[in-house]
C-alpha cells in the first residue's frame, strides 16, 4: 500500500486486521515520529517538506534519517521545489 502527500500512513495501521500486523504500542497519533514501525504502508510518495515541518519528521520515520537526508542534498543540489507545489519523492 502506498500513501500519498499528507495523507497519514500510520492509519491504515491502525484498521487492518490484527492478525496481519504486529502488535501496537497504542492507538495512531497526530504526529508520527521514531521508534514507529509501519506495517500497512510499503511506500510513501510526499513532496519535498519543509525543514522543521512535522511531515518531515514523519517522512523520516518512514523512510530513515539517512535516506531521507541524501535525498534533500541531491534536491538541493539540482534545483528541487520544495512545498506544497514543489517536486515529489517515492520513498520505499
Amino acid at each position: 500500500m502506498m500513501a500519498r502527500h499528507c495523507s497519514p500512513p500510520n492509519a491504515p495501521d491502525s484498521v487492518s486486521p490484527p492478525s496481519s500486523r504486529p502488535p501496537s504500542p497504542g492507538p495512531p497519533t497526530l504526529l508520527t515520529r521514531p521508534p514507529y514501525q509501519f506495517h500497512a504502508v510499503d511506500a510513501l510518495l510526499p513532496n519535498f517538506p519543509l525543514p522543521n515541518s512535522t511531515l518531515l519528521i514523519l517522512v523520516r520515520t518512514f523512510g530513515g534519517d539517512d535516506l531521507i537526508r541524501r535525498a534533500y542534498d541531491t534536491a538541493i543540489r539540482e534545483g528541487y521545489r520544495f512545498f506544497s507545489y514543489g517536486d515529489a519523492m517515492l520513498v520505499v
